[in-house]
Order: C-alpha cells, then structure tokens, then sequence
C-alpha cells in the first residue's frame, strides 16, 4: 500500500494559484471517503476517520463494495450503477457500527465514483423538513424586499440564524475578482468587515471555479489534521484523485493559515451565481471551530439558490428598465437627426439627449475635421490629441471604453479632472469621425480588509497577516461605464452609420437621375443646335440677297430693320455653333496625345489676327512645356481664352496680354492674363456658368458658353479651372493639366 502525502511546509502563495486544490490527496477528518472503481465497484483509494472505524469494520481497500465497512452500502449499488458521470447524489444515512448514521453522498468524476460518509453532528436536525419553516419565512421576506442590497441583508441574517455562525456576510465580485462586503450579520464576536474590499488574490481563479461548481464548502476548523488517502499497490502509480465535488477535500494549507490570520476557527460558503457565473459568495465565520450538520448545509444552499434567481431577475429587470430608457433618449436623438441635412449637427443640437445617452458630463463630436463641445470637456486641442491616439488603436474595434483614461494614456493627466473616463465609438472607417463621451475624475476612499499591496518578506508564508480597515484614495479614475452605457453608445453608432449609408445611396440616385438628365439635356442641346444652323443661315443668306436686290428701292427705316434681322441671324448663328460646341465636349472621345504647347498658342494668336487687327497688343508667350492632352480639344480652350483677352482689353490705351505656366507635384498650371476691364471677384463663380455674363452685351459681345466650354473640357482632361482679377485692372484665367491625365466624365 502506498498513501498520498500532503507537504505541511512550503505555504508559499506566489504558488497559490497554481496549487492542486482539486488533488490535495487528503480529506477533513469528519467521516470517510472511498474512491471506487465505478465499473467493478471495487475500493481503490480510501481516507477514513477515526481509525477506530478500521478496527471495527476492516479495512475496505480492495475490496468489493457490498463487503467494504460491514456491508454497510450494499443496498446502495443499484443508485450507484446509474449515476452519471459529473453528477452528484444523497442516498441516504446508512449506520457504521457504534459510530452511528453517516450521511451518503456520491459523485461521480471522471473514470472514478467517489463515496463520502459525513460524520453525524450532535443534536442535528433529523430531516430537511424541520427546517422548512426558517426556509419559507425567508422566501415570504424576499417577496417584500425592492433591493439588491436588501435582499443579500436578509440572507445574511437568516443564514447565520441557520448556522449559529459568530459572522455572515455577503461578499460580491467586482468585474477585476476584487470582493466587497456588501451585507453582514453578526453577534460581536468577530469584527465587522461591512463595506470593505478584498483583493482577487484572496480567492485565486481555479478557487473561484470550484466555488461555482460547488455551491457550498465547508471547514469546520482551521487546525485539523488532514487524513491521507491510501491507494492499492496496482493504483499507486495513477494521477492524484479529483476530490473537487466532495465536501470533505481537504484544502490549502494556505487558506488555513488565511483562516488563523483572520481569527477565524471555522468557515463556511454558499456560492452565489447569476446566469452561470460566480456573482458573489455568503461567507460564514465563527471564532471556534464548528461542524455544520449536511441538513442545515443543504437548507443554506437553497436559500442561496433563492437568492442567485433573485439577484438576477432584479438586476435583469434593473437593466431593462434602463435599456427602455437609453432607447427612448435614442428615439429622440435620431428622430433630429434623420430629419436633418447635417446630421451630426443636429445629434449636437440636443445636449441634454446626448450626454444622457450614457449618463456622462461631456461629449465631443469630431467630423470633417470639426470639433464641436458640449458639456464638461477637455479643450477642442486636447480632444483632437485623443482622437489621434484612438485612430491609431481602431485596429481594436468602434468602441473604446476605460474609466482610467490617464492610466493609459499619460498626455490625459492633463485633463483627468473632466475626463478621466471615456466612451468613444468610431463613425467612418475613413475619415477620424467620432462621437466622444467623457465621465470626470471621481476621488473616492475606498476601505480594504488589510492592505491590498504585496508585503514584502523573506519567509516562504505568505497569506495575509492583516485584516484591519486600510484606506485607499483613488484617483484618476471615473465611475465606470457599464453594459448598458456601452452598447447605447453602439446602438447610436449602427444607427449613424445607417444614416450615413441612406443618404449616400440618396445622393448616388440623384447623381445618376443629375446624369442621366444631362445626357438628355446635352442631346438635346445638340439636335437644337445641329437642327437651327440651316434655318440662322438662311436667313442672314436671304436677307443680303433681298439688300443687293432691292438695297436701292428701301428706305432709311427699311434698311435699319434689315440690318437689324442680319445681324440678330449671325448673333444667333453664332450661339448655336458656341451650343453645338459646348455639346460635342460631352459625347464626343478625347484622343490624348503628347503637344507642343507653345506651337498651339502661337498658331491660335495667329488666328485671332483679324479680331485685333488695327490695334497695337504687346504679347508676352514664353516657351510651354508639352503635355498629354486632346489637341482640337486644348486649341479650344487657348482659342477662347485669348479671344476674350483681346475682346476684354478693347479699350485698354497698352493693352499686354501675357501667357505664362508654372508647375506644382502633380500638374502644369497655364495663365492668360491681360490688363483689361477686369471683373470683380464677387462675382468670380458665375464665371464659367453656361450663359453667365458678368458685362452687358452692349459693352463686349459673347454668348456666355465660351469659359463654360474651357471648363468642360479641362474637367475631362482631369485638371481644374480658376480665375482672379480686378475691376480696371485685369484678369488672369488659369487652368491645369495634370501630369497623369484622364476622361473624368
């Protein structure tokens, strides 16, 4: 035979958390523990207590489970041949010899089926039914009780009068594991540990998992003497035993030594669980040690049971009431702005709506480089420097969300009084849009049972040694965001972004319906246009005719209003030919080739000879740089361009007309500047406008398409169109090509 030795010496807590507490190879010295091989029902492993036991009924290991402790369990096989693995069973309170009736339980874990006998308690109630009363007046208070916190001090007080225990509390987690005592009950013994928090590091994760798999554990004294477990030869060699589910495993060495810093003889847990999930603990303490008997054990777990459904339905409900509320705050929010042009403008138009979306003080709307304020905020600077630091961890996700901004990011010192905690959420993916949430600092004192820091020692022993109410001032920090104020803020989000994606699919039908109209507009333009020539020019045609055929028998009034009709014909002729033009720069194909530019302004000036013939112009053309472009398309643009310079400069005494060029990373930048009539820059958009004149027709001549035209077509080309000028003074006119051009139409 070979026995599992449990070391007593190394009670180093760094290794706490790594501790086999499941494994411990040992139980508490209150009854009897058999582990048994669930296909043959023999006895492999074995821990019993007292030793009499032994003597008096034989040694069960390796034996058969009808003949092991006198046969005591052999009406129990059948129940044990049907328990399914993870699950657990009473069956019962079978007598061991003069020890009395042990109560029965079985678990069945993994490839093994363990048995615990729990000894008997003197003067333990006989059945759960001598408890019922204590247990329906508990669920008729809960009935009457509104809260949380109510609910858990009336447990804390029924449970203690259950158990007779010196201290009860009721201890919740944190989001972080840390615990704060939330109720208490107690007779004075012990001192009270009300409102005061306990690090995560007391109740390590995998105790945290048996806590939730275990509703109730039980010590009844911190200084027993842990029984081994024995195993038979043939099992010697096996992994250690999994004692998570019996009650009488023996724990930590390291708790206990937890138990006597604390002054605590003896202790008992009743797990509290919402939804699967530990929530919190009703933790039971007395100063000398204490047996709990398995009748009041089971009547504590159903009160937590009552209180786990309890906690959950009220806060659930607690939540849905303020999701309702959050939503009706979002109705309003998104009725302006669905209703609204600019519609980030208006969700910044109803601040109270806005900051109580997510109960915060301030709030930032960042978009299209805008920074808009509302509330208690950092300074518009300040907030810029923030979304810069969450663009660059967008890799995270649309939302971020800390109630410890300084903590992590240090240029947030500066403004941790107004935003120590931010809720941001993300709107394009693109440009550094956000709607920004801010919660300001909150100096609160928080009271730890003992300190919280790591002590500083040589020795090996390490759980705390103190428990006396230590203060802590927090700063830094705001009140935290919750599940709630989250998921509002990305409700908001999915439902700006459905905005955003609406109205863009708004403004691509009306581009397409712009488009379509223009191609239609252009076509008819053109049939119009092509259609009316003809009719111009025979007119003007007939009119010289009737004037050379009859120009003799007219007189003064009847050659005036012929004069008149020839020259409406070719004013009108003319406008066709600058529509049909205007027309064509929209269907027909470009045909991009490499120019010589200062040859194309030389020949157009040539051209023009006639319009300026009689006047003395000083032309100024340095040589141009050859570009990609259509050449019939860009003699067009040169054509009207120095045309109106030699119109505009008519009753200019010098007239100069200068053509000049400059460059910049990505285009050629041409000019046409003369010292004219000029315009006035108030009125500089109306200038390459279809019909858009900004002189009288009796002044300069012109139908208004000529600039429209240079427009068109230095669009296509991919490049841009400006003017600056002066009325008395002149005008300059320029227009780019870039160096990489293309068909933008």
């Amino acid at each position: 035979m070979s026995s599992w030795n449990v070391s007593q010496n190394a009670l180093d807590l760094s290794g706490c958390a790594r501790e086999p507490i499941r494994t411990p190879g040992a139980i508490q010295p209150y009854g009897l523990v058999l582990v048994v091989d669930p296909a043959t029902l023999v006895v492999k492993e074995r821990a019993v207590s007292p030793p009499e036991l032994l003597e008096l009924l034989g040694d069960p290991l390796d034996r058969p489970l009808e003949q092991a402790l006198g046969g005591a369990l052999a009406n129990c096989r059948p129940a044990l041949e049907a328990l399914e693995p993870g699950t657990s069973q009473f069956l019962g309170a079978p007598v061991l010899g003069t020890q009395g009736a042990h109560h029965l339980l079985a678990h069945r874990i993994g490839d093994d089926l363990i048995i615990e006998l729990e000894s008997p308690v003197a003067g333990e109630p006989g059945s759960l039914e001598d408890l019922y009363p204590a247990i329906r007046r508990f669920m008729g208070d809960i009935e009457r009780v509104p809260t949380t916190r109510e609910l858990c001090e009336l447990a804390a007080v029924q449970i203690r009068e259950l158990t007779g225990f010196d201290r009860t509390l009721v201890y919740q987690f944190d989001k972080e594991w840390n615990g704060a005592v939330v109720a208490e009950d107690g007779n004075g013994v012990l001192p009270s540990y009300l409102d005061l928090r306990f690090p995560e590091s007391d109740i390590p994760a995998q105790a945290r998992e048996l806590y939730r798999q275990n509703r109730v554990r039980l010590i009844a004294d911190n200084d027993y003497r842990p029984v081994p477990l024995v195993r038979t030869p043939g099992h010697a060699d096996a992994p250690p035993t999994d004692l998570g589910p019996a009650m009488l495993r023996s724990v930590s060495p390291v708790h206990l030594q937890y138990m006597r810093n604390m002054g605590t003889g003896a202790s008992m847990s009743v797990s509290l669980l919402r939804e699967g999930q530990l929530w919190g603990l009703i933790s039971c303490h007395n100063q000398q040690p204490k047996r709990v008997p398995y009748h009041v054990r089971t009547a504590c777990e159903f009160i937590g049971q009552i209180l786990s459904l309890q906690i959950t339905l009220k806060e659930r409900a607690a939540v849905v009431e303020e999701r309702v509320a959050r939503r009706a705050i979002q109705v309003r929010l998104l009725g302006r702005m669905a209703g609204d042009q600019d519609f980030m403008a208006a969700l910044g138009r109803d601040q109270q709506n806005l900051l109580a979306l997510t109960q915060s003080a301030g709030a930032a709307i960042v978009h299209r480089g805008e920074c808009i304020l509302h509330g208690e905020c950092p300074s518009q600077a300040q907030v810029m420097s923030l979304v810069q630091w969450l663009t660059a961890r967008q890799h995270e996700g649309d939302l971020y969300c800390t109630d410890r901004l300084p903590l992590e990011w240090d240029a947030a010192d500066a403004f941790a009084g107004v935003a120590s905690g931010v809720l941001a959420i993300s709107i394009s993916q693109v440009h550094d849009s956000f709607v920004l949430w801010f919660r300001p600092e909150v100096v609160r004192t928080v009271r730890w049972g003992g300190d919280p820091r790591k002590e500083e020692s040589d020795q090996p022993l390490s759980p705390r040694t103190s428990f006396e109410g230590w203060k802590e001032t927090v700063r830094r920090q705001s009140l935290p965001w919750n599940e709630v104020d989250r998921d509002a803020a990305l409700e908001l989000r999915t439902a700006i972004v459905d905005i955003v994606l609406r109205k863009a699919e708004e403004m691509a039908a009306l581009n397409e319906q712009l488009l379509r109209s223009n191609k239609e507009l252009e076509a008819f333009s053109y049939s119009v246009s092509h259609d009316l020539r003809a009719p111009f020019r025979h007119i003007v045609g007939y009119s010289e005719l009737l004037w050379a055929s009859a120009g003799e028998r007219l007189n003064d009034s009847e050659r005036r209003f012929l004069d008149t009709i020839v020259e409406s014909a070719q004013s009108a002729g003319t406008l066709v030919d600058d529509l049909l033009s205007f027309s064509q720069m929209g269907r027909s194909t470009m045909g991009q080739i490499a120019m010589d530019m200062t040859a194309l302004v030389q020949d157009v000036r040539h051209k023009l000879d006639m319009e300026y013939e009689g006047r003395s112009i000083e032309w100024i053309v340095p040589n141009l740089p050859r570009v990609q472009a259509d050449p019939g398309m860009l003699r067009l643009v040169w054509q009207n361009l120095l045309s109106n310079a030699i119109k505009f400069t008519r009753d200019t005494p010098h007239p100069v007309i200068e053509v000049g060029h400059s460059r910049t990373e990505t285009e050629n930048v041409f000019y046409v500047q003369d010292n004219g009539c000029g315009f006035d820059m108030r009125y500089v958009d109306k200038l390459f406008g279809v019909f858009q004149r900004l002189h009288h027709a009796d002044e300069f001549e012109g139908t208004g398409i000529g600039l429209a035209n240079v427009q068109r077509i230095i669009t296509r080309h991919g490049g841009r169109t400006w003017a600056e000028g002066e009325v008395g003074v002149g005008a300059r006119f320029f227009f780019s090509i870039p160096f990489a051009t293309g068909d933008k139409v």
